[in-house]
């Protein structure tokens, strides 16, 4: 199943990158949902994790770490990080010399990581109960930044956190929103691409206008 599950995403042209790829094969979905969904778990759909989020569809997330470009030692922030799959495939890309730091508002959730995380053994992986709108200033800057949930701008604190030559991305909108990926150069000039029609929970935390 879990081979036939990254073929049929490379198949689709959203898996591509060996190293991804790898991680795909190696950090399985099945092992981040619920047993209740298990059948569920090599369907192309997202999945609810409880708390009213969802484990997102994977192929969002091979999109969203295609894009990403996510490279061995990179320190990286996940917020929302939700059931912990994704933060187990930035873990495996980044390896022993890079770092994961994965925030979630919903104190459950960063348990429900760890959980699902204890069996794969990685020691490059903090979890943080937080508000991920203001990230995780203490261990700024981050080579790269994702946000698995919606919002309707890309968080100011989030861009500060962002290091020069850096990467993040992140849903924004309200009901169908856009893959927004902002590419920080060397000199801290932003460069912004934008991907249409996807659907996220939305960001918690977010301050209200």
């Amino acid at each position: 199943m879990q081979e036939a599950f990254v073929k049929e995403l490379i198949g689709k042209g959203v898996l591509y990158s060996e190293n991804i790829i790898k991680a795909f094969q190696k950090v399985r979905r099945i092992d981040f949902v619920h047993e209740d969904f298990h059948t569920q778990a090599y369907e192309d759909a997202p999945l609810p994790i409880g708390k009213g989020q969802s484990i997102s569809q994977p192929s969002t997330v091979a999109q969203m770490l295609e894009l990403l470009q996510v490279e061995p030692g990179n320190r990286v922030l996940d917020v929302g990080c939700g059931s912990g799959w994704l933060t187990g495939l930035l873990a495996e890309i980044v390896g022993p010399s890079g770092f994961v730091y994965a925030v979630d508002i919903i104190p459950e959730l960063t348990e429900l990581t760890k959980h699902h995380l204890y069996s794969y053994h990685f020691t490059n992986i903090e979890t943080r109960i937080g508000n991920g709108w203001l990230g995780l200033p203490e261990h700024a800057p981050y080579d790269r930044i994702v946000v698995s949930a919606a919002a309707s701008e890309v968080p100011k604190p989030l861009i500060d956190q962002l290091a020069h030559g850096g990467r993040l991305i992140m849903p924004v909108g309200e009901d169908i929103q856009d893959l927004v990926l902002l590419s920080k150069d060397l000199q801290g000039k932003l460069e912004k691409q934008v991907q249409p029609g996807f659907q996220f929970v939305p960001l918690v935390g977010q301050p209200k206008k």
